[in-house]
């Protein structure tokens, strides 16, 4: 009897466990400034890498995340900036169309990113992902200003990659995890070459969401709204090839080692030939550079679900007074 008091709530945890859902967007701001992030989920930890792709290996990640579904957009920045007093600046896309809010934020350089990344924690009580600091006086420097590394002493430090403190939620994607999210097909078990699902040329649009589109090779006119940026990646997430580059967290040589270092970037953007939406492609800028080319998204870790940790503290309370009872 006691077994089977067991089983079955191993078999309910494991349900409750198989059954959260990790694709919810999170919410931020309030009021006028409220906002959400879409975000998808990106399993199959401890994936093979790709060694045929830039870097090499690529796209191996030990554990469960969520990559933004789509690119953060400029009306994500004006709100933020007026509830958390940001400071992030946004290039003025008036030449090219491209100043409507649903537009994904350009001219955002990496720490401007990082900042952003950083209010998306503090605002929901988590540990910033990244280490900016702060002036005699208390203040923090200006958006611009490079971080620090994270040192041994930090709650949260972690020797693998001292750019990103561990305790965060929200961060800005690694080489890996933009790779893995962006190129590798979860059921077939294999990368491609293109985030479309395909090893073949994808078919150049303005905007649209079918299947094996992406918005590169449009001339001055661009980018796409965020939710419009051409069709998913085998995991879900649009506009990883094309529309704008994006930032990954990763410095360009690999080593997270220097708040002085190249930043990483990749996957093209709408005026690019086909060339930039490659695995095989990846380029670097100084993390105080910014474009009208140039965005990025969102990546997270889930976090455990509060409900099924009752649940399951409960359950296991229970099992514990049926043992001293003899039930």
């Amino acid at each position: 009897m006691k077994f089977a008091h067991l089983l079955a709530l191993h078999v309910a945890t494991s349900a409750c466990l198989f059954f959260i859902d990790y694709s919810r967007g999170d919410s931020f701001g309030s009021g006028t400034n409220a906002f959400d992030i879409e975000f998808v989920p990106i399993r199959n930890p401890g994936n093979a890498a790709d060694a045929t792709g830039k870097p090499n290996p690529a796209g191996s990640v030990a554990y469960n995340y969520r990559m933004g579904k789509f690119e953060v957009s400029r009306d994500m920045i004006i709100k933020a900036n007026i509830a958390g007093n940001l400071g992030i600046t946004l290039w003025d896309m008036i030449l090219y169309d491209g100043n409507g809010g649903n537009r994904p934020a350009t001219g955002v350089n990496w720490n401007e990113s990082a900042r952003f990344v950083n209010w998306l924690n503090t605002s929901q009580g988590f540990m910033p992902a990244y280490k900016f600091m702060t002036a005699p006086d208390g203040t923090e420097d200006t958006a611009v200003e490079n971080i620090a590394l994270w040192s041994e002493s930090d709650l949260g430090f972690n020797a693998a990659n001292r750019y990103r403190n561990s305790r965060a939620k929200y961060f800005l994607p690694s080489v890996d995890e933009w790779y893995k999210a962006a190129y590798y097909d979860p059921k077939s078990g294999v990368y491609f070459d293109y985030p479309t699902g395909a090893n073949s040329l994808p078919t150049s649009v303005a905007n649209g969401t079918a299947q094996g589109t992406v918005v590169y090779a449009r001339g001055l006119v661009g980018p796409a709204d965020v939710m419009l940026a051409g069709g998913l990646s085998p995991y879900g997430t649009m506009g990883q090839g094309g529309n704008v580059f994006e930032w990954e967290e990763t410095s360009f040589d690999l080593l997270n080692d220097s708040p002085y270092s190249i930043r990483g970037l990749r996957g093209g953007y709408w005026d690019n030939n086909r060339l930039n939406l490659l695995a095989s492609n990846r380029y670097g800028t100084a993390a105080s550079n910014f474009g009208y080319e140039m965005g990025f998204r969102v990546a997270s870790v889930p976090e455990p679900s509060s409900l099924l940790i009752g649940v399951v503290t409960g359950a296991l309370a229970l099992v514990r007074k049926r043992r001293e009872t003899g039930a």
